[in-house]
């Protein structure tokens, strides 16, 4: 038999308690946290650079004017996981801009996925090769980069107020850090996830930028990168802390790639690490939430 005024106390108490923790929850990690997506539109725009005209993909939330975004995507272009990856963002609050890097050869999408590239077919490199060369033609890059920054601040959208945000993927991310280095102004936060060429022997690596750069930096580096080069994250980390530019670099349990979802497999595992591509994207918007102020 349930004795009725002892149930609706123990009840009451339940609640009582549950709502604590609920309230307790949101104080520690903040009504960011609970917010629904926002609502985003996506268009398709060309900008004019000293090189020509680029087309690109613009994804801003429906309403308000935001921090901007410059995304440089990795060796396969603009094509859909790039716009997805972009959506994802402006949904969280940023207007997002994803350029062609490949604009001078032609226009996007060059590869509509990279999920069936085979690196080790000739045929297939010879052309995916010229099409990375093409961006780094002498000052492109940094041409590229202020074009793209000049887009962004005649968006309604985006709240010039507030500093731009960039970040790259595999050969991106040398490029968001030349951008960081020539816009130093403009960009508070750069991030490279699995950048390629970051570290050289040569005067002009990537590495070198740092005394340029005032945006806080983040690095994401495969393992398989870090064993064929250890040494480059103490280059890297070097590098910064002598420009007292703050750099944070961690090595990830995943392979060259890992962050973005159509990658092809490798001797048939997948190099897309979900997990680890959900902790790296986490370190970016953290990072976003802060320097983009």
């Amino acid at each position: 038999m349930t004795d009725d005024n002892h149930a609706e106390p123990d009840r009451s108490r339940r609640e009582f308690i549950a709502k604590s923790m609920v309230a307790s929850l949101a104080a520690a990690v903040g009504p960011a946290a609970f917010a629904a997506p926002l609502q985003v539109v996506e268009t398709n725009v060309t900008i004019k650079t000293p090189d020509g005209t680029c087309d690109a993909a613009f994804v801003h939330p429906a309403t308000g004017a935001h921090p901007g975004v410059l995304i440089w995507p990795d060796a396969f272009g603009l094509r859909p996981a790039m716009r997805d990856m972009a959506k994802r963002l402006a949904a969280e609050g940023y207007a997002v801009v994803v350029p062609n890097p490949f604009y001078r050869i032609g226009k996007a999408p060059m590869y509509e996925s990279g999920a069936n590239f085979d690196f080790d077919n000739a045929a297939e490199m010879a052309k995916l090769l010229p099409l990375m060369a093409s961006v780094d033609t002498p000052g492109g890059t940094e041409k590229d980069a202020v074009a793209y920054i000049a887009f962004l601040d005649t968006q309604p959208q985006v709240d010039k107020a507030k500093k731009i945000g960039t970040q790259g993927y595999c050969m991106g991310g040398k490029l968001a850090m030349k951008t960081a280095a020539t816009a130093p102004d403009r960009v508070g936060a750069g991030v490279s996830m699995h950048g390629g060429g970051l570290v050289t022997d040569k005067p002009d690596s990537p590495h070198l930028l740092a005394p340029k750069i005032k945006a806080a930096m983040y690095f994401g580096i495969a393992s398989n990168d870090d064993q064929r080069q250890p040494d480059a994250k103490d280059k890297l980390r070097d590098a910064f802390a002598a420009a007292k530019v703050p750099a944070e670099i961690d090595v990830y349990p995943a392979k060259h790639g890992w962050c973005v979802p159509d990658m092809p497999r490798e001797k048939g595992v997948p190099i897309y690490n979900k997990p680890e591509a959900e902790r790296a994207w986490q370190k970016l918007t953290e990072l976003y939430k802060r320097a983009l102020a």
